[in-house]
């Protein structure tokens, strides 16, 4: 299987994220290295217009065979096209199919590969057109509200609102870490979802997607946090072997 990593070179949120050091490396390194670590993948591609990203993105060990064509990376492009770019592209180079890929968005540094490689499992054991990661949502939806013109407030949704939270049906979004397709439905259908789409849930300290400074700020702060709790479990094991 292959995994696809989009990462092109003109974000405006966050200027040049992908290659943002994030604690020592470029952003886009922890992706490729989970990518690289998988126990499903074979072989990992970078699809981007820049050529700094992809020198960057071949020195941590991806493949870079081919830049995007810079209307795929407009900030309107859709990332679709894109994707079916690079694998007919893959196709035409190597003579060979690819039935079924991985998209790993780079914004995406505290994903494992450990998560990689369940989402994957859980794609093959379901016969899935696609697998989404999704981690549970802060609020729900019944809370959101627009705002009219004059200022006042109305509910987004209908709703009865006299529901305490615990009462509500957990919700969940897509995280944007990782993504599992059937290629022939991805291409034929041109959308992520269908009555085969099954949903791979991520913890939310593993889930943030970086698209602010602010974002960033937060990825670093939660990395060290896991680092320690890594550590922490580690212990318990050796304890627990000790006793």
């Amino acid at each position: 299987m292959i995994a696809i990593i989009p990462a092109r070179g003109g974000s405006k949120g966050l200027p040049r994220k992908n290659i943002k050091l994030f604690h020592g490396k470029p952003l886009i390194a922890y992706t490729i290295e989970a990518a690289l670590n998988s126990k499903y993948i074979e072989r990992v591609i970078v699809s981007t217009e820049d050529a700094e990203i992809a020198e960057i993105s071949k020195k941590y060990g991806a493949e870079v065979p081919f830049l995007r064509p810079a209307e795929l990376a407009t900030d309107t492009s859709k990332a679709i096209d894109a994707y079916v770019f690079t694998v007919e592209s893959l196709q035409e180079i190597n003579k060979m199919t690819f039935d079924q890929i991985v998209i790993l968005q780079p914004t995406s540094p505290l994903r494992k590969a450990t998560h990689i490689d369940e989402a994957i499992e859980l794609f093959f054991e379901r016969g899935a057109n696609s697998i989404i990661s999704v981690t549970p949502s802060d609020h729900p939806p019944q809370w959101y509200k627009t705002i009219d013109t004059q200022g006042v407030l109305h509910s987004y949704i209908d709703s009865d609102n006299s529901k305490n939270r615990q009462e509500l049906e957990l919700t969940y979004i897509p995280n944007g870490a990782i993504y599992v397709f059937n290629y022939s439905f991805l291409k034929e259908n041109a959308s992520y979802y269908s009555d085969s789409t099954y949903a791979y849930v991520m913890e939310k300290r593993f889930s943030i997607d970086i698209d602010s400074m602010y974002d960033f700020a937060l990825a670093e702060i939660i990395y060290h946090d896991n680092l320690r709790i890594t550590f922490e479990q580690q212990k318990e094991k050796v304890q627990i072997t000790i006793n």
